[in-house]
């Protein structure tokens, strides 16, 4: 049994466990802050969060791609953040012999071979309201949901730049 005590200090008000790391989880709560754990050492946490300015009502990690990880907040916005870090790749794509030994001809290529780093994707404020639910779809990885308090539900996807960076 593992006890992680005070947490957030504050309330917490929801959790959502990595679909592909089992020992890590996410917390979010009251103040104001989102924190990973790896449940099998609870005194620190692996990473924290503190990109809303109210309440974060909710956290979820995507089920495919688990360094894509939502949250909601009473501060009206939903966040959606790429948190590579600690993920179940961390080093996003493998690189090929071949690109290695090419060497410096490509050294001023394209840019969007360098990895990926934790960053917030976007913050979407759709909302006008507190924002207390966030989901994804368990039919396709790249769009999520989130649900209001004031009646909006809005329905997202992850950018098109973000989803072929992960994919290539």
């Amino acid at each position: 049994i593992y006890c992680i005590e005070n947490a957030h200090g504050q309330l917490v008000r929801d959790l959502d466990f990595n679909p592909n790391r089992q020992y890590y989880l996410a917390s979010c709560g009251d103040d104001c802050k989102v924190k990973f754990w790896d449940v099998r050492n609870v005194q620190e946490p692996v990473k924290i969060l503190e990109e809303h300015s109210h309440w974060v009502w909710s956290v979820r990690y995507n089920h495919s791609h688990d360094q894509l990880v939502l949250t909601a907040s009473s501060d009206s916005r939903l966040i959606l953040s790429n948190m590579v870090s600690i993920s179940s790749e961390p080093f996003g794509h493998l690189v090929d012999d071949e690109e290695l030994s090419e060497g410096e001809d490509n050294h001023q290529e394209d840019k969007s071979k360098e990895p990926l780093k934790d960053s917030v994707v976007s913050s979407y404020e759709e909302h006008e309201d507190s924002v207390y639910a966030a989901e994804w779809s368990s039919a396709d990885p790249w769009l999520f949901a989130s649900l209001s308090y004031d009646g909006r539900l809005v329905i997202n996807r992850v950018p098109r730049a973000l989803k072929y960076r992960i994919l290539l």
